[in-house]
């Protein structure tokens, strides 16, 4: 039987507002990369997320980014290895606080938006991110894109890896993801959101917008909160995973 755990981005807001609806996607996915405040997150959003995460069985992990609140990190930012490697720990360290608090432990670490497309490419960025996980707790798993600088980094570094594929967007020929500034980033549609998934899990393969097929092994499957429709997308994802056999389940540390 194959297993795949199925990831979701959370805890982006901050105060009272927040960015989708996490307390129904908790129902449908098994891990939850929760913001620890330098894209999006506040203390409070960041102990809400936590403690619903523990309460509803959902491992927890950090969600780093780049200090880019304005651009909801996605922008670009010339960081050094060692910046790179003093933002990872910090934000990680914050969140396994809020877990440890919450009576749980933190699973996972998976670097979001431009800090994560990034280390995909840049082997000493993802060697400094590797780096700074495996000093804070070597037990951590470690999510990278899928066949990236920053999952060889993981494993080079002696880090459990998960090599992580997406349901809802498209890829380019060398297997990065597609930049959200062009109009083809994102797939709304899920039932090609579908037959996606299950051709990265059935042939280890995914159709790139540019024509060739991009070889992928897929260990988790991200499915974004913040899209519209985001929780009716996941029930479906997950219940035709469930359908099609496929055990749906957390990487466990």
């Amino acid at each position: 039987m194959k297993t795949l755990d199925l990831n979701c981005d959370m805890g982006e807001g901050f105060g009272a507002w927040t960015m989708g609806d996490d307390a129904a996607l908790l129902d449908h996915v098994t891990s939850a990369n929760i913001a620890c405040g330098f894209h999006a997150g506040d203390p409070g959003t960041i102990h809400r997320t936590v403690k619903l995460a523990l309460e509803k069985g959902v491992a927890v992990g950090a969600h780093p980014s780049l200090p880019d609140l304005q651009g909801f990190g996605r922008r670009r930012m010339n960081v050094s290895a060692q910046e790179a490697y003093d933002l990872v720990v910090y934000q990680v360290g914050a969140l396994s606080g809020f877990a440890t608090a919450c009576g749980g432990k933190l699973s996972h670490v998976k670097a979001h938006g431009a800090l994560y497309n990034m280390a995909a490419k840049d082997a000493k960025l993802a060697q400094a991110i590797a780096q700074a996980v495996k000093d804070f707790d070597a037990r951590l798993v470690l999510f990278g894109l899928a066949g990236s600088e920053l999952v060889r980094a993981g494993e080079q570094a002696g880090l459990k890896t998960a090599n992580e594929v997406f349901a809802d967007r498209t890829y380019q020929a060398d297997g990065s993801l597609t930049p959200r500034t062009q109009p083809d980033a994102m797939i709304h549609d899920p039932a090609l959101a579908l037959s996606q998934v299950r051709r990265m899990i059935d042939e280890g393969k995914v159709k790139s917008i540019n024509g060739p097929d991009v070889a992928v092994k897929a260990d988790t499957l991200c499915i974004h909160g913040d899209e519209p429709g985001a929780v009716e997308f996941a029930r479906r994802i997950r219940a035709a995973l469930d359908a099609d056999g496929v055990r749906v389940a957390a990487i466990a540390v």
